[in-house]
């Protein structure tokens, strides 16, 4: 492929004074030189790692965060979460910035959004050439951009805003611009209703289970149910519901609150409205309390979830890091309404006047888990008085039944009549376009330049999965006849959204990092030299959920696809010291790579303590005997691991798979 111009495109207005106020050679997580800058005038600040030339192979990757962040951030990463080496292990250097400063951390901020959507990161990039044909010698670098979450709109918004900056882009978990905050509302409305009921839904949709829950539910949580899967919710994802909180919709709450505040006086009292619905569990679940402050909570504190029923699991996520800050106050008196989300006023002492939005109010504590917020409850003593009010947050939850868009979102149908006109009242205007649009500089259209691959997984509880179709079908509107000489879609089975190596629940969910390094490395392939990727992964989308097919060469994609059967069977029923056979089966699709490795979980406590090496092939099947020496149901899960290039010892491009199978053992021996 002919190499692109080495003319570089001129830096942008505001941005045409680079300087570096660092430049030395580093040796850690791998021998790099490490420069540090930014553009005069500006907060914008980067920071470039560049490999030694003889691992330089004419590239570079640059990361895009959900939000402005720091340009340090990749230098705290090991492991397979690694950019800096695992750019040098692919022939780039890597690109990393603060996304224009503080400023812009959040949408709404201070400022032009298009700064911290894609000029700063453009700019940054622009003049990482420079730098790089400065220590390398005179040449254009290939640059692909990549991002997840709100990074992934925010490399959508480059891609279909820049010329000439980057050749390529990964956005991965990306949303549609109808994601904010509808995506968050429907799950909080159904975490309210369901809260009682997730361990048996949970066992109904898991492997073996009866598929449907509702025979075992009310009529308001089936219709909850029913709502959330419609809306995209992939149900096979509750499992991690006691951990799973408000997520974004922290953030995010008040920005709805300031763009449309009419709605939540209407929300009480207009006819159409949940709230002005006389019989409706929402004022069941209504909390208006004003109490005393027993206590100012600092620091790492333990025994206090963000869930939606007060778990254990996963208490002030992230109060490692802010020791000493307020993460929460113990109050007087236990609530009368145990509430996920609530407003909190304080009415008398030093901090009168303060506001802010709690995470959780669970018996006696109240909780606080938007990083610094209880800065602003400095001041508070025992003794003081608060108001706490959940009103707002319980009509936030049905919002998106309010927000009906065009035909082309189908998972709002379920709130049109036969007519295609919304069955609710409508607000004035969509919330969701003004926050796409202050997150990626422009509300997304599928018009970008380049080539692009996106990933998106399949138990996604954030960016529902649908949404990465709704992007591709607008790609392959504007590419026509080149879509597939430009665009691939990759589903990953069994992943999350966050880009973390290790999981929750290790025999749920896997890690999508291997997908993600494989699509870079493929992607800088077709750029550079024509070498055709992976097929996009086949799906159909039906009634919100994203359906793929049960084998490998009909699914494609990048993934291994694996089954687990016991004596033929998903689920069987045996005795205690009885033998089950176990049978798995693992294919890969074409140009996807080898299988290397299985993992097992054959005692279904969650975690892979056995092992088999694979030679690297495409196919495997393996049979193993296993009994049981006490009663009880074991979830046996086999991790079926592929890499890229068929390398055992690489830790880069391990793409993962699950497969699971339900044992019951009774207690009769035969």
């Amino acid at each position: 492929m002919e190499q692109p111009s080495l003319v570089q495109p001129a830096l942008d207005a505001g941005f045409e004074t680079p300087f570096i106020d660092l430049d030395e050679w580093r040796e850690q997580p791998v021998p790099h030189r490490y420069v540090h800058g930014g553009f005069e005038g500006t907060e914008t600040r980067f920071s470039f790692y560049f490999p030694p030339a003889a691992r330089y192979e004419g590239r570079f990757f640059q990361h895009v965060t959900p939000v402005p962040d720091s340009e340090h951030l990749a230098q705290t990463l090991t492991g397979r979460q690694g950019k800096i080496d695992f750019a040098a292990s692919s022939g780039a250097y890597f690109v990393e910035t603060n996304g224009g400063g503080p400023d812009f951390a959040m949408p709404g901020g201070a400022g032009d959004p298009t700064i911290a959507a894609y000029r700063a990161n453009a700019a940054s990039a622009a003049y990482s050439r420079i730098v790089a044909a400065e220590m390398y010698g005179d040449h254009r670098p290939y640059g692909y951009l990549y991002g997840g979450s709100g990074g992934g709109f925010r490399t959508l918004g480059a891609a279909e805003n820049t010329v000439g900056v980057w050749d390529g882009f990964v956005p991965y978990v990306i949303g549609s611009p109808l994601a904010i905050p509808n995506v968050f509302t429907v799950r909080m409305h159904a975490m309210r209703l369901l809260r009682d009921m997730f361990d048996l839904i949970d066992d109904a949709y898991d492997v073996g289970g009866t598929g449907d829950p509702s025979p075992h539910l009310g009529i308001e949580e089936r219709e909850a149910l029913a709502e959330v899967t419609r809306m995209g919710f992939p149900p096979r994802s509750w499992f991690g519901h006691r951990t799973m909180g408000a997520h974004a919709f922290s953030a995010l709450y008040g920005g709805v609150a300031a763009i449309d505040p009419g709605y939540f006086e209407d929300f009480w009292t207009t006819e159409g409205y949940l709230g002005a619905e006389d019989d409706s569990s929402v004022h069941r679940d209504r909390l208006r309390w004003e109490t005393e402050v027993a206590e100012v909570l600092r620091g790492a504190v333990d025994g206090i979830s963000h869930g939606p029923r007060g778990g254990v699991d996963q208490a002030f996520r992230g109060s490692e890091d802010r020791d000493g800050a307020i993460l929460g106050i113990r109050l007087t008196a236990s609530a009368p309404i145990d509430a996920q989300l609530a407003d909190l006023v304080v009415t008398s002492g030093a901090a009168v006047g303060a506001r802010l939005t709690l995470g959780s109010v669970i018996g006696d504590v109240a909780t606080i888990d938007i990083p610094g917020a209880g800065a602003a409850l400095e001041g508070m003593r025992p003794g003081d008085t608060v108001a706490i009010d959940n009103s707002n947050v319980l009509a936030a939850q049905t919002y998106h039944r309010h927000q009906v868009p065009g035909s082309d979102f189908t998972v709002w149908d379920q709130f049109r009549n036969v007519d295609g006109i919304p069955v609710h009242p409508q607000r004035p205007f969509l919330v969701g376009p003004i926050f796409a649009q202050a997150t990626a500089g422009t509300i997304q259209s599928g018009r970008f330049t380049g080539k692009m691959i996106v990933v998106a997984s399949l138990l996604d509880r954030e960016a529902f999965p649908w949404q990465a179709d709704w992007y591709a079908a607008k790609a392959r509107e504007h590419a026509g006849a080149e879509a597939d000489d430009r665009f691939r879609l990759w589903f990953v089975d069994h992943a999350l959204h966050g880009d973390d190596e290790v999981q929750e629940h290790p025999t749920r969910s896997v890690s999508y990092l291997g997908a993600l390094n494989e699509a870079l490395r493929q992607l800088a392939a077709w750029v550079e030299r024509g070498e055709e990727p992976a097929a996009g992964t086949a799906y159909d989308v039906i009634d919100g959920q994203v359906v793929v097919p049960e084998t490998a060469g009909e699914r494609r994609g990048i993934q291994p696809v694996a089954t687990l059967e016991a004596e033929g069977r998903e689920r069987v029923e045996t005795a205690v010291g009885t033998e089950v056979t176990l049978r798995l089966r693992a294919e890969m699709p074409p140009r996807a790579g080898r299988l290397i490795a299985i993992d097992w979980d054959l005692d279904g406590d969650g975690a892979f303590d056995t092992s088999e090496e694979v030679v690297p092939t495409e196919a495997v099947e393996l049979v193993r005997g296993i009994r049981f020496d006490r009663p009880g149901t074991r979830f046996v899960t086999a991790r079926v691991v592929a890499q890229g290039t068929g390398d055992p010892e690489s830790p880069w491009a391990r793409v993962e798979t699950l497969a699971r199978v339900r044992i019951v053992v009774d207690g009769a021996c035969r």
